[in-house]
């Protein structure tokens, strides 16, 4: 803890002016090409004076992590040598940051918005179009189906080409649907709605991995898990107003085809025109990285020499974790639940109370914004104590509880409880989100953030296929309690499986200074993606 000490000691979160923070690292040196976490100058790495270096330490668990200034009491002789011996690697937070956030936060928005604004309202397109629910679930259920297959090649091109031309994707392939959606105005063109509902979805492969990328990639060590959140928090806004807007603009006139055909076309054309001004903001704000680093962990990896970078062998690093990959199956299990329920909220609330098309709309925006506050808190939380697994677990079984009890209220003829039940429902398993995505980057460093966060949405969409397939076919040929029963079963395992996983906080070591001497790594730069490692973990 001693690096860490001097390190926190020395880290800045100033905007606009340089954060220069003393760093003295060295890692070990196996056959073959070894990463040396060292002196940067303006010619190429240079490594620490091994006369000077601390002596090998064990990386800190999250309750060191959680002390004031990492630990602080550290014997004062040996943090003076380290200090002495040290180079100082610069890094930088640039104002461009936050409008970076908010760009991507927005036009995440509107892809959330596209995504679950059908089925809020499958009365209405079910009358309207003359289909039956099912296919109007689809029209969500397409998005969690295009993910699967195109998360791989979309986490390629992010690692090879950059956070930019990823971006631009997203944002214009959204707006491109968008558009596309305004000429499915007519009752005899579902295929045409369900075209551009296709595309949508395609876009979203290209914006759900971003988040953890962003907030790495433009923001300092001390809010890096906020930005995170705020950029999730984007999406679930999406969502949010989703659940809000489409029962208020398109009411159900089951007597008036021809104006409810008029309300679809206001609701595309006011979506299609804020897409079209996000995209052009997405070109004039966003590019791939700053000038400067903007933390230790990232000037770490743009620091150090080039090498050969495999993106399959980044994958199969990753699938060789064991914390990761009970991550992957404890967060899909989680994000899939909640995907599952806000699918099918609508379905359930009909279920129970009739003629209740709008509380159901408002019931869906209880749900989320309650889960933006817990995202935003849970970000602050884990930048002021780092305890990742701690968090998670306490979020995770929270979140049972909270689907316990909306299981076996909804029922109870009192909609107002329901009101509050979904919102403590939300709070937690909507604020579970960007939790997973940063646990995710500290137990994988310094494997690519957009490959870790685009395996975990992979799983995240394939148990939300199943479980809204499931779920809906328990909820139509019985009753909501049997789909919300299933549910909960599903989440017990997951409180087990995230109970297992093993916290070992790498990203927030480097930051504070501490020797990662399990790391061995072959790194990749580009002019486009300079952040780009491979890893694999060694025993100490």
């Amino acid at each position: 803890m001693v690096a860490g000490d001097l390190v926190q000691e020395h880290l800045r979160a100033d905007t606009g002016a340089p954060d220069d923070v003393t760093v003295g690292m060295k890692g070990p040196e196996p056959d073959g090409a070894a990463v040396r976490y060292g002196a940067a100058t303006p010619g190429g790495a240079e490594e620490a004076d091994p006369d000077l270096e601390p002596e090998k330490e064990v990386p800190p668990d999250e309750r060191e992590a959680m002390l004031p200034n990492g630990g602080a009491g550290a014997a004062g002789g040996e943090e003076e040598a380290l200090e002495e011996g040290a180079k100082k690697l610069e890094t930088k937070l640039y104002l461009r940051r936050f409008a970076v956030l908010a760009v991507f936060s927005l036009y995440s928005l509107v892809n959330a918005f596209q995504w679950i604004q059908y089925s809020i309202i499958t009365s209405v397109f079910t009358q309207y179009y003359g289909v039956s629910s099912s296919s109007v679930d689809w029209l969500s259920i397409v998005y969690m189906v295009a993910y699967v297959p195109l998360i791989f090649p979309a986490t390629w091109l992010l690692d090879r080409k950059g956070l930019r031309l990823t971006a631009l994707l997203g944002s214009g392939l959204n707006c491109a649907g968008a558009w596309i959606k305004c000429g499915s105005g007519s009752p005899e063109l579902f295929g045409v709605t369900m075209t551009a509902q296709v595309i949508c979805s395609v876009a979203q492969v290209f914006i759900l991995g971003l988040p953890s990328r962003v907030a790495s990639v433009w923001f300092g060590p001390r809010e890096v898990s906020t930005a995170c959140a705020t950029a999730v928090l984007g999406n679930q806004l999406g969502t949010a107003i989703g659940f809000l807007l489409p029962p208020v603009l398109v009411p159900y006139t089951p007597d008036d085809i021809q104006l409810m055909g008029h309300n679809i076309s206001i609701m595309f054309y006011g979506t299609a025109g804020i897409s079209t001004g996000l995209f052009i903001l997405t070109f004039i704000v966003i590019k791939d990285h700053p000038p400067l680093p903007p933390s230790q962990a990232q000037a770490v990896l743009t620091d150090s020499p080039p090498g050969d970078y495999s993106y399959t062998q980044s994958i199969f690093n990753l699938m060789k974790n064991k914390a990761f990959v009970l991550l992957l199956i404890s967060y899909g299990i989680m994000t899939g639940s909640f995907y599952s329920v806000s699918t099918l909220l609508s379905q359930m609330i009909m279920a129970c109370y009739e003629k209740q098309e709008l509380n159901a709309g408002r019931i869906g925006l209880t749900l989320v914004v309650a889960g933006m506050v817990g995202s935003i808190l849970c970000g602050l939380w884990l930048d002021h104590t780092k305890t990742y697994k701690m968090t998670t677990l306490a979020v995770y079984i929270l979140s049972f509880l909270g689907m316990v009890v909306f299981t076996f209220t909804l029922n109870l003829d009192n909609i107002y409880l329901v009101f509050f039940t979904a919102g403590f429902l939300g709070f937690f398993m909507t604020g579970y989100l960007p939790l997973g995505f940063e646990f995710g980057v500290e137990i994988t460093y310094p494997e690519s953030e957009g490959t870790s966060s685009g395996l975990l949405n992979a799983f995240a969409q394939i148990f939300g296929i199943i479980f809204t397939l499931v779920q809906g076919k328990l909820t139509t040929d019985y009753n909501p309690l049997a789909g919300n029963l299933f549910l909960c079963a599903w989440i017990v395992l997951g409180v087990l499986l995230t109970a297992l996983i093993k916290s070992e906080l790498k990203r927030h070591n480097i930051n504070m200074g501490i020797d990662s001497n399990h790391l061995q790594a072959v790194i990749s730069l580009s002019a486009s993606a300079p952040y780009k490692l491979s890893s694999k973990r060694t025993e100490l």
